[in-house]
């Protein structure tokens, strides 16, 4: 048998290297850009035991589960935590960060998530990072629903470790990820006695044993086939320009969101303010009575293809969430995600007005 996915030939150190650089590229980076074989859990749980430990005092931001995995795993380090949770419908603020900073002069460890895809929220990275460099905290970024839908930009807002996926906005594959590292966090590693090393989580293996190496041997066999996809829409977005690609995003969610407030039917965003919304995915509240799970369910009825999904664990009840990135951000996914849910609110007996939705939703891409 054969198949274009079977029979490929060796992916050599000099194809990965030139892989990685153009994800430095993408990120406007000089820092160390390590691509690990894995979705992007790997790199983020490998960061956080690299750097963080029993002398580690870290403020963790909370606005939405991801930020509560964090806090897990910190404490797991040994690291004492300072929680700074914010409703999921809102977003962070740099004043929030400071006054935790005030209260808490030790802290020396930020870790937080740029944009929730699972709320729809997305952070101020750049006042962030400005806060956090005046306290001269370590600084930790998960940027994976965020590269590709808005700017992430490690070295003009100071993250020392962020950490980005291809699965989402990229519209590239899950298994494998990446990870800028400053010199900053290798120091960290460096000093940490409790940094894995000789583990699939080591970032300190790929220091010494990949980077200082000259990038000449790579430390085990790549994942051929996801590394030629990431390869493939790295090409896709230097085609179009990150410019051109981030504008789609914006575009679709913007359109979500004036296509909703026409619709009708009690539907309204999750996330109040436009500007605290994530380009990536718009999050929905459902009208009293309703539960998301089941709208969504009529919804998929008539197209199982459609970017729209329940929110996880108690917010399958009350959220829904229309995942407008990658090949979905763009008006044909939005309007027929609008259709869908206009007619599973319609079979309610709610009042809907879908040719207002679809004419507000064209206003926004024009």
């Amino acid at each position: 048998m054969t198949h274009p996915f079977l029979d490929l030939p060796p992916l050599d150190a000099g194809r990965f290297a030139a892989i990685e650089d153009r994800v430095a590229r993408l990120l406007d980076t000089r820092q160390d850009v390590v691509i690990t074989q894995g979705e992007a859990l790997l790199p983020l749980e490998g960061a956080i035991r690299s750097t963080a430990g029993p002398g580690t005092t870290a403020l963790n931001v909370i606005t939405g589960p991801y930020g509560q995995t964090f806090g897990n795993w910190l404490r797991d380090c040994g690291a004492t935590v300072i929680d700074l949770p914010v409703p999921f419908h809102t977003a962070v603020t740099a004043a929030q960060v400071r006054e935790a900073f005030a209260a808490h002069p030790e802290i020396d460890f930020v870790s937080l998530v740029h944009a929730e895809a699972a709320t729809g929220n997305t952070n101020p990275v750049a006042e962030i990072g400005e806060a956090v460099r005046e306290q001269g905290a370590l600084f930790y970024l998960d940027a994976v629903a965020s590269v590709g839908a808005e700017p992430v930009l490690p070295d003009a807002w100071g993250v020392d470790l962020c950490v980005i996926g291809a699965q989402k906005a990229m519209g590239g594959p899950a298994g494998v990820s990446a990870i800028s590292v400053s010199e900053r966090a290798w120091a960290r590693m460096t000093a940490n006695p409790n940094a894995p090393r000789r583990s699939y989580l080591s970032l300190l293996d790929w220091k010494e044993r990949w980077i200082d190496g000259g990038r000449k041997a790579l430390l085990h066999a790549p994942a051929q086939l996801e590394m030629l996809a990431l390869e493939a829409c790295l090409e896709r977005i230097e085609s179009a320009g990150l410019e051109t690609v981030m504008a789609r995003h914006r575009g679709a969610a913007l359109a979500v969101r004036a296509g909703v407030a026409a619709l009708g039917g009690g539907l309204e965003p999750y996330v109040y303010e436009a500007k605290e919304a994530a380009p990536v995915a718009t999050t929905l509240r459902v009208p009293a009575g309703a539960v998301a799970s089941e709208l969504v369910a009529r919804a998929l009825e008539s197209d199982p293809a459609l970017p729209l999904a329940a929110g996880g664990g108690a917010l399958a009840k009350e959220m829904i969430r229309v995942n407008h990135y990658g090949p979905d951000a763009s008006p044909g996914a939005v309007y027929s995600c609008l259709e869908a849910l206009g007619a599973a609110l319609a079979e309610r007996g709610l009042t809907v007005d879908l040719a207002g939705a679809r004419r507000a939703a064209d206003e926004t891409w024009r």
